[in-house]
């Protein structure tokens, strides 16, 4: 392979559907990629490859080194997950401006108002707003 092969190559691979990235992950780890995966993280995988094709892999002691160090990892059986508090007092207004307009909604003790109407999810109010599915906190920056 010469250099502009594998650099055409390269580019060529934001140009794959997701199906065939999900093709050339199954060929290169001979199984099916974690559930979810981002469609960049499989464009990542498809570049790695064809560079380590053209201009070889990691060294034996790299991958030595990588298999003692996930030898030592020791994995718990208990998760613990620290998050911040996305609990809003009745009163609070939430304003986000998305397309050029700006909205806002006030938290009630029911759930939440916006343009006169109560929701019981900030997911619905962003739906709304948006017309596809949002995470409602995230949306709105919580």
């Amino acid at each position: 392979m010469c250099g502009e092969t594998i650099a055409d190559e390269l580019t060529a691979t934001v140009n794959l559907s997701r199906a065939e990235l999900l093709k050339r992950w199954e060929t290169a780890y001979s199984r099916s990629p974690p559930k979810g995966i981002s469609r960049r993280l499989l464009e990542y995988s498809a570049a790695y490859h064809i560079q380590a094709k053209a201009f070889g892999g990691l060294k034996p002691s790299a991958h030595r080194k990588l298999r003692g160090t996930s030898a030592k990892v020791k994995v718990s059986k208990t998760v613990s997950i620290s998050r911040k508090s996305t609990s809003l007092t009745p009163g609070t207004r939430l304003v986000r401006e998305w397309h050029g307009k700006t909205y806002t909604i006030e938290v009630q003790e029911q759930g939440y108002c916006y343009n006169g109407e109560t929701y019981l999810s900030l997911s619905k109010i962003a739906r709304t707003i948006t017309g596809t599915r949002w995470s409602g906190p995230r949306f709105f920056g919580l």
